[in-house]
């Protein structure tokens, strides 16, 4: 790859490397430069421009990011699109995320021109969550480095996956001593349910019995018969050597003790075994005094290994001390109040405007026209359900019934506006009102649109990254900007209080800045339906493709 200063006169498909404004239009870095913008700057007298050009052998930055993605996206991950030099891999469902921390370290280092940023392994993720970025450094990266991070990759598997949380069923035994209250037991056993429950579980029966060794085996029988698949202990009294009431009563039972105690601090005092023949089979905890407690410890990190049926061995006990001190201290003040699960990241809805009358259709509601077979409101409102957007909330106005029964049984929220006549700014106001608290941006989706997809609404929110200048995304096809757009959480205010029949397009044009263009493979951004004549040549078009 070139790259340094190019005459403008020469710099037609380069792509340029500062971003430069021009008679209030922004041309980013990254773009690749057309002969239109190549005129532009030679009118606005630039005679030079920083550019990169590429060779033969390199691989552009988004097709490098896409391909490295591909080769780390293990089981239980989604890819993004690249966009901007980076692909995302997220969350398919509820779990742990499993990273080869050995691996990735290795393949970071095979060049630095490619970056792959994790989130800690082990952690809880959610479903659509973040888990993992792809970041290219340079414009572009020879193809023979790509090439070794993708033979790393395939080597031992991807070394990024999630493993999900499974439905299991749990089991918990108490033990008493004289004089103990059951209000402690009770609270115990609702902390425990919480815990299971977050993890996608069910507490299908408790025990409780004496502390005695031959109780304690009739209680794991009743677990047994319950059909629990994860057995859980907590003694009235810690467990202090591998000959304790508890490993005696598991040993009892016909279990084995794999191993006893943890360099986690809450947390040491954890006895790890199973009741089944094989190694992970029908776990068996006996846990610390500090499982009690709903905070943070560490049988919560042998707890969610075994939900995802992940095998922990001594092993990886063991190897649990470097950040294993989770106590509060005063030179490192630790919230243990965390819960079981992280919370969600990148939480982008989307508004589904359907309440004008469409006057230009003549008598016919054109959301209730079919395309294809199917009524284009519909057909609006499963591309944003089929995204990665969430909530979907769909605007009503003119015949708010038959909108309403059109789209009957999909997971959508309604949002009715009664001065749906006074303009397009009215209905975007009660959308974004009706948008959760949460939300870190929408996607604003025109009912009159039937072309756009799912992919077409998941490739502006890869693109979206506030934090990196992109916090309105528009997708472009053949250079003209099109609709859905993204707006993120800071335009909110704006938008509620637009006024006529307007809508946000208005800042997309005072905020150029912080505009990203997303370029499309199709131009199904850029067909509205606003007449009848539109309709029957759509119509038409659709009948001849089939």
């Amino acid at each position: 790859m070139k790259f340094g200063p190019v005459p403008v006169a020469e710099a037609e498909g380069a792509i340029l490397a500062h971003s430069r404004r021009l008679d209030g239009r922004a041309l980013k870095k990254g773009r690749v430069l057309s002969r239109a913008d190549i005129e532009a700057l030679a009118q606005a007298g630039i005679a030079e421009v920083v550019a990169a050009r590429l060779e033969p052998g390199d691989v552009d930055e988004d097709a490098a990011a896409g391909r490295i993605a591909e080769a780390c996206q293990g089981p239980g991950l989604s890819r993004s699109d690249p966009f901007t030099s980076r692909a995302n891999l997220h969350a398919e469902a509820a779990g742990l995320a499993v990273i080869d921390q050995g691996r990735l370290d290795a393949m970071n280092s095979i060049d630095e021109a490619i970056t792959v940023a994790t989130i800690p392994p082990y952690e809880v993720v959610h479903r659509r969550q973040l888990v993992a970025t792809v970041k290219v450094i340079p414009f572009a990266v020879a193809e023979a480095v790509v090439k070794a991070w993708e033979v790393a990759a395939a080597e031992g598997g991807p070394p990024i996956r999630v493993a999900p949380f499974r439905r299991l069923k749990v089991g918990l035994v108490q033990t008493r001593l004289e004089g103990m209250k059951e209000t402690v037991l009770d609270k115990t056993a609702e902390v425990t349910r919480v815990r299971v429950e977050a993890l996608g579980g069910a507490l299908v029966r408790q025990v409780r019995c004496n502390h005695d060794e031959n109780e304690l085996r009739a209680a794991i029988g009743d677990l047994r018969a319950a059909g629990a698949q994860v057995f859980l202990i907590i003694g009235a009294s810690a467990i202090v050597d591998r000959r304790d009431v508890i490993p005696a009563a598991i040993e009892g039972a016909g279990g084995v003790i794999e191993h006893y105690g943890m360099p986690v601090d809450p947390g040491n005092l954890i006895l790890m075994g199973r009741l089944g023949r094989a190694p992970g089979e029908a776990p068996i905890l006996g846990l610390p005094g500090c499982a009690r407690s709903p905070k943070f410890n560490g049988f919560d990190w042998i707890f969610r290994r075994l939900m995802a049926e992940l095998q922990v061995t001594p092993k990886d006990v063991m190897r649990m001390g470097v950040g294993g001190l989770l106590k509060e201290i005063p030179s490192r003040p630790l919230p243990r109040a965390e819960t079981a699960a992280a919370p969600a990241v990148s939480r982008i809805g989307a508004i589904v405007l359907a309440a004008g009358q469409s006057r230009r259709m003549g008598a016919i509601n054109k959301l209730m026209a079919e395309v294809d077979g199917v009524p284009m409101v519909v057909r609006a409102v499963d591309a944003a359900l089929a995204s990665r957007a969430d909530p979907v909330v769909v605007v009503t106005g003119h015949e708010p019934e038959r909108v309403r029964m059109a789209l009957r049984g999909r997971r959508v929220l309604f949002a009715h506006n009664p001065g749906f006549a006074q303009g397009l700014s009215t209905s975007l106001g009660a959308g974004v009102a009706a948008l959760p608290a949460g939300s870190d941006g929408v996607v604003v989706c025109l009912g009159d649109m039937p072309r756009v997809t799912a992919a077409h609404i998941d490739r502006l929110i890869a693109a979206f990254d506030p934090f990196e200048g992109r916090a309105i995304c528009v997708p472009t096809w053949r250079g003209k900007r099109g609709n859905p757009a993204l707006f993120a959480r800071r335009f909110f205010a704006e938008m509620g209080e637009l006024k006529g029949d307007v809508g946000a397009k208005h800042l997309i044009g005072d905020y150029e800045d912080l505009v990203a263009e997303v370029v499309m493979v199709d131009d199904g951004v850029m067909v509205d339906i606003d007449s009848p004549q539109a309709l029957t040549a759509l119509n038409g078009s659709a009948a001849k493709q089939a």
